[in-house]
């Protein structure tokens, strides 16, 4: 057996970076494909503007050439810079069960992140905190929702056995969408309707967000700093991102608060759960895969949390229950029964506090990103 790793440097290999993990995962039921559209552009250097604000490569180990594993180093240049520190990143990453592949594909990243200078490697964590991050280590029996890992036990096991220690916990949970969980909220649409310097929107179409996109991302840059790995968001990666989800998003489960001068000062942002139209389509939109999409879109019974935000000067006024109201209301319109929080910071007290006062909450997941010196 001989075992190697090698940069990805020709566009065979590059594919092979790609659809490795359909590979690795033929027999996993709870995995689900990722949308190839999405991953070609992402891992592009060409078009994802994200490498060009920060260090990466791509990385394919072999089992006498055969591939056998993938993982992708990234230095985050900007988030670096701004936190004074020197940490190194690792995502993306996929092997077979054998320690060797997993062990040897760290090594190719440790030793790339030291020859740059850095003294920590991270991750599961790729450019920014949008994307999967964390190994699986707790309900490793539940289903795989769209944008987070899916990873085996063993991969938490062999990165334990390399002295990786856990840094940042992150929890998903499940709640029920019901009449009793809107009702709750409903003495706050009170306080909006007396408050006149704030006002409620609501959309029906896609084009009515669009004058509001600048604003969210805005609000995003001014309330995500203390999130770990978060950067601000460029320009570019903002028309990356609202081209990547906005016409997977149904207008009606956005909700927008603006001040007098039309400001964003609240939001949240949820989309219909498509892991069902994903696994048929087996993540290719074309010849047919957007159909199963589109029946996903229009009868999924799964709301997915993506995104949501207070203007800190807005902060305790009741606006996150407005749009909790706002939001629930509209999912119980439109036939939602459970709503999915995405992942939540075991240590944002703040939101795991609000998750758990709602009743019948349910704790489904937890993520664990790692950490380790390598100087």
């Amino acid at each position: 057996m001989s075992i190697y790793v090698k940069e990805v440097e020709t566009k065979s290999e590059w594919k092979e970076f790609v659809f490795l993990p359909e590979k690795i995962h033929k027999n996993h039921s709870n995995w689900l494909h990722p949308l190839y559209m999405d991953d070609k552009k992402f891992f592009d250097k060409d078009r994802n503007p994200s490498f060009k604000n920060n260090k990466a490569k791509l990385f394919l180990a072999y089992n006498d050439q055969q591939v056998v594993g993938r993982i992708m180093g990234i230095i985050p240049t900007k988030y670096n810079e701004g936190k004074e520190v020197k940490c190194a990143r690792f995502s993306y990453m996929e092997c077979y069960e054998d320690k060797q592949v997993f062990d040897a594909l760290l090594k190719a990243v440790t030793d790339w992140a030291v020859a740059l200078d850095c003294q920590e490697l991270i991750g599961p964590m790729g450019f920014s905190d949008k994307e999967p991050q964390g190994f699986v280590t707790k309900g490793f029996e539940e289903p795989t929702m769209f944008v987070t890992n899916c990873t085996y036990r063993y991969m938490k096991e062999f990165i334990e056995e390399n002295h990786f220690n856990s840094f940042v916990k992150l929890h998903e949970y499940e709640v029920p969408i019901d009449e009793q969980i809107k009702t709750r909220f409903e003495k706050f649409i009170e306080r909006v309707a007396r408050n006149q310097q704030v006002r409620l929107l609501e959309f029906k179409k896609g084009k009515e967000v669009k004058p509001y996109v600048f604003g969210v991302f805005e609000l995003i840059n001014k309330t995500y700093q203390e999130i770990y790995g978060f950067t601000e968001v460029t320009e570019a990666e903002r028309d990356e991102f609202a081209n990547r989800f906005l016409s997977l998003l149904n207008p009606k489960l956005i909700k927008i608060i603006v001040d007098q001068q039309d400001k964003v000062v609240a939001f949240v942002i949820a989309m219909p759960d498509l892991s069902e139209g994903i696994r048929k389509a087996r993540g290719r939109v074309y010849p047919v895969g957007w159909i199963h999409l589109l029946k996903s879109f229009r009868t999924s019974k799964r709301l997915v949390l993506l995104l949501g935000g207070v203007d800190p000067a807005m902060q305790n006024k009741g606006l996150d229950a407005i749009l909790a109201e706002s939001l629930f209301k509209s999912a119980i319109q439109l036939g939602f029964k459970t709503m999915d929080s995405h992942l939540i910071m075991k240590d944002n007290k703040k939101m795991i506090a609000e998750i758990e006062r709602l009743e019948g909450h349910r704790l489904c997941k937890e993520y664990t990103i790692y950490k380790k010196r390598i100087i």
